[in-house]
C-alpha cells in the first residue's frame, strides 16, 4: 500500500493511455497551481514597509528556528493523522505542505479540496479520502473553537478596552457560523462522523497536541522578540488571532491579524510592527516552500520523461 502511494506522489504511477497524457496533465496542473500561488504571495508581499523590514532584520537569532517549528506545526500534525488513517509515507508530507500554503494564501479549507483531489489519485490505496479529510477537519474545528472560547473568556476585559468587537464590525459575527456548526456537530455527531470512535479519539488527541504546540510556540516567538511585553498581553493577542481564524472565507489570516493589530494599537506600536513583520516572514516562507516543491516536481517530471512525448513508449520498447 505504502509503495503504491509513493508512486502516486513521485509521479511514477504508470501513465494512462499510450502517450501518458494524464501524467503530463497532472504535472502541468501542478505547475500552473504553483505559479498562481507564487503570484498571490508576491502580491501580498508588496505591502511591506521599511519599518516592517527593519523589524524583520532585528529579530533575535533564536526566533528563526522557533518560527520554522511554528510553520511546520500544522503539516507535521496533519502527517501524524493521515499516517494513521491512510498509512501515508513520508513522501506525502509534500502534499500536506502544499495544503497548508493553499489554505493560507488562497482561502480557508481550499487546501482540503486540494488534498482530496490529490488523495483521489491514489484512490486504489486510499480508502474513502473524503470521509477522513471531513472528520479530521471537523474535529480540528471543534477543538479550535473551544480554544478560541477559552482565550476569549480569559481576555474578555482587555478585548472590551480595545473595542475589539466594534472595530472588527460585522466580520466578527460571521465567525458565529462555524461556532453554530460546532454545536450542530455535537448534537448530531453520530450522523456526521464516518471514522471509527478509536480513530476519532486519535485525531482529537493529535489536534489537542497541535493546538498546545501552536499556542506555546506563538507566545515563545513573541516573548523572545519583545521580552519587555508582559505575557498577559500576548494572551490577549492570541485570543484575537484565534477569533480571526474563526472568520470564514478570508485568506492569509496572519496578515489580517497583523493589520488589525496595527489598527488597534497604532502604526508605531512595537507589538503591532512585530506582528506585521512576522506575518510577512510567514508569507516569504510560503513562497519558499511552493517554489522549492515546484522545482522538485518539475525536475522529477523532466528526469522521468513525463514532459517528453513518447518517452514512456521508448522506455517500454527498450525493456
Amino acid at each position: 500500500m505504502t509503495q503504491a502511494i509513493e508512486n502516486v506522489i513521485d509521479g511514477t504511477t504508470p501513465p494512462k493511455g499510450p502517450s501518458g497524457r494524464t501524467s503530463r496533465l497532472w504535472l502541468w496542473v501542478g505547475v500552473a497551481l504553483s505559479i498562481g500561488l507564487v503570484a498571490a504571495v508576491i502580491l501580498q508581499l508588496g505591502g511591506a514597509t521599511s519599518e516592517i523590514l527593519t523589524a524583520i532584520r532585528e529579530l533575535p537569532p533564536l526566533v528563526w528556528p522557533a518560527l520554522l517549528l511554528l510553520y511546520l506545526v500544522q503539516p507535521a500534525f496533519d502527517y501524524l493523522i493521515f499516517r494513521r488513517l491512510w498509512d501515508l509515507p513520508p513522501a506525502g508530507f509534500k502534499a500536506l505542505l502544499r495544503k497548508n500554503v493553499i489554505n493560507e494564501v488562497v482561502l480557508g479549507y481550499s487546501g482540503e479540496a486540494f488534498l482530496y483531489v490529490w488523495a483521489r489519485r491514489a484512490a486504489s490505496v486510499v480508502a474513502a479520502p473524503f470521509a477522513a479529510i471531513k472528520d479530521a477537519n471537523i474535529v480540528s474545528a471543534l477543538l479550535g473553537n473551544l480554544l478560541t472560547l477559552v482565550l476569549a473568556a480569559i481576555s474578555l476585559a482587555e478585548l472590551r478596552n480595545l473595542d475589539f468587537a466594534q472595530r472588527l464590525g460585522p466580520a466578527l459575527w460571521s465567525g458565529l457560523i462555524p461556532m453554530a456548526i460546532s454545536v450542530g456537530v455535537l448534537i448530531f455527531g453520530r450522523q456526521v462522523f464516518s471514522l471509527r470512535p478509536g480513530e476519532l479519539a486519535y485525531v482529537g488527541a493529535v489536534n489537542i497536541a497541535r493546538l498546545a504546540a501552536w499556542t506555546a510556540l506563538n507566545v515563545l516567538v513573541w516573548r523572545m522578540a519583545l521580552p519587555e511585553v508582559p505575557t498577559a498581553q500576548w494572551i490577549v493577542l492570541l485570543a484575537i488571532r484565534c477569533l480571526i481564524s474563526r472568520i470564514p472565507l478570508i485568506s492569509n489570516k496572519d496578515l489580517v491579524f497583523g493589520n488589525l493589530v496595527l489598527l488597534l494599537l497604532g502604526a508605531h506600536s512595537s507589538v503591532a510592527v512585530l506582528l506585521a513583520a512576522l506575518a510577512f516572514v510567514n508569507l516569504v516562507m510560503h513562497l519558499a516552500v511552493i517554489v522549492a516543491l515546484s522545482a522538485i516536481d518539475l525536475a522529477r517530471g523532466l528526469w522521468s520523461g513525463a514532459l517528453v512525448p513518447g518517452a514512456a513508449e521508448a522506455g517500454g520498447a527498450h525493456e
